[in-house]
């Protein structure tokens, strides 16, 4: 019998504009109009505080932003089976996250999607918790439900 494929450990921002409205990319390459907040792997025995710094500058293309809050343990997702077999090589059945509330510091004009060689996005908004729970994927809805919920007091402050 084969062996599940483990989680890939990651990271994931709620970056918030000072409206409290959540910064949502829209991902490249896909057939379908999907929208996310910024989050990626952790490289090797990198923090997991500085794999979300690195993650905010490759994909949003600055991190001048301050971190409000962590979640408390590491929240998973699970990929779709027609996806695990093909997304990070089938070594993966989604990733396990650690998740930073973080209140962005400096002006739209400082976003850039193209800043690095790890382009995702190709558009970028500021929208409600709400609306970024009905645009992302379908299958990591339960898991951003989870982050606001986690993060209710500073979503509502």
């Amino acid at each position: 019998m084969r062996e599940r494929p483990s989680y890939r450990r990651g990271v994931g921002i709620m970056l918030l504009n000072s409206e409290n409205l959540v910064f949502a990319g829209r991902r490249i390459g896909l057939d379908v109009e999907a929208w996310q907040m910024p989050q990626g792997g952790i490289e090797g025995d990198e923090a997991p505080d500085a794999a979300a710094m690195r993650e905010l500058k490759e994909e949003v293309g600055t991190n001048d932003a301050d971190v409000l809050a962590v979640t408390r343990k590491w929240l998973t997702y699970d990929l779709p089976a027609r996806l695990s077999r093909k997304v990070w090589g089938g070594q993966h059945r989604g990733q396990r996250q650690r998740w930073y509330a973080m209140r962005f510091r400096g002006r739209d004009e400082d976003i850039s999607l193209d800043s690095s060689r790890h382009t995702e996005f190709c558009d970028w908004r500021w929208i409600s918790h709400t609306n970024m729970l009905a645009a992302v994927v379908s299958f990591k809805q339960p898991l951003y439900a989870e982050v606001f919920e986690e993060f209710k007091t500073i979503l509502n402050a």
